[in-house]
């Protein structure tokens, strides 16, 4: 599902200018993460995206839909959105409940709505889980249970807003590896984060925003590789850069497999000398 925004702006009442003049373009089956500070109008702009919120001026494009034109309930079927906690998205009274609800609103008949119901859960290690309340619930399982209902529309587009914040490693493991299926899947996926290891990890394209305006809108390499451009947006590089930058590589390695890469190759330069 492709998305499309042009000059978007939008202010709170009474308060300060959240978005100034956005224009960006997500093409179906790609990846994007929102990064800055802070009040940057990264979540605001994803609320706007998926019609929580209504820009005062621009439009959103989202496949061939106008956004202004159909509801939030009408986009749920093209876009999901996990907030970044999930107490705030979280209403039923079982897990079952909750990962069936938007299902059950798409009018699908009960055997879908089971299988999708069943699939999610396996793939989320929610399966024990069906009959618990959400609240009953630890903080990171409680964050599965709400990925897990918004996985359940199986909507094209999904925004996540701060996936990784409060998961340990197992847990961080078990998203890696839903992530991989949702790529697999061809899923258009924008994400929220302040995590750049997880940004540099599992993102091509990576837009940085500063006081409701687009200071970057580059492929990660680009963008964790100007000192300039992280600065001016309170930003630091990823682990993985800053080793990097200090054993004076000239590469600027993203992910594990990248660095063990360009080490073995300096390794073996070395050997040859």
């Amino acid at each position: 599902m492709n998305v499309r925004l042009e000059s978007l702006s939008f202010g709170y009442p009474g308060g300060a200018q959240a978005l100034r003049q956005v224009s960006l373009e997500v093409a179906s089956g790609s990846w994007l993460a929102l990064v800055g500070e802070n009040g940057a109008g990264k979540t605001t702009l994803a609320k706007v995206i998926c019609g929580l919120l209504r820009p005062d001026t621009g439009r959103v494009w989202v496949g061939d839909w106008n956004a202004q034109e159909h509801s939030a309930a009408q986009l749920a079927r093209r876009i999901t959105y996990v907030f970044q906690n999930p107490d705030d998205q979280l209403f039923q009274r079982t897990v079952q409940a909750e990962v069936s609800f938007g299902p059950r609103n798409l009018g699908l008949p009960p055997s879908e709505i089971e299988e999708r119901l069943i699939q999610t859960l396996e793939v989320l290690q929610l399966e024990g889980l069906r009959s618990r309340h959400p609240y009953d619930l630890t903080p990171t399982q409680r964050k599965f249970v709400a990925l897990a209902a918004a996985d359940a529309m199986r909507a094209p587009l999904m925004i996540l807003d701060e996936p990784t914040t409060g998961l340990d490693g197992p847990a961080l493991r078990l998203l890696d590896g839903y992530l991989a299926r949702k790529r697999q899947e061809g899923r258009t996926l924008i994400a929220i984060s302040h995590d750049m290891d997880f940004v540099a990890e599992q993102f091509e394209r990576v837009v940085v925003m500063a006081e409701g305006k687009v200071l970057a809108d580059a492929p990660a390499a680009q963008v964790f590789g100007a000192s300039d451009l992280l600065a001016a947006s309170h930003l630091e590089a990823p682990q993985l850069v800053r080793l990097a930058e200090r054993l004076r590589w000239p590469t600027r390695p993203l992910t594990v497999e990248a660095f063990v890469a360009d080490l073995a190759t300096r390794r073996m330069a070395e050997a040859r000398r």
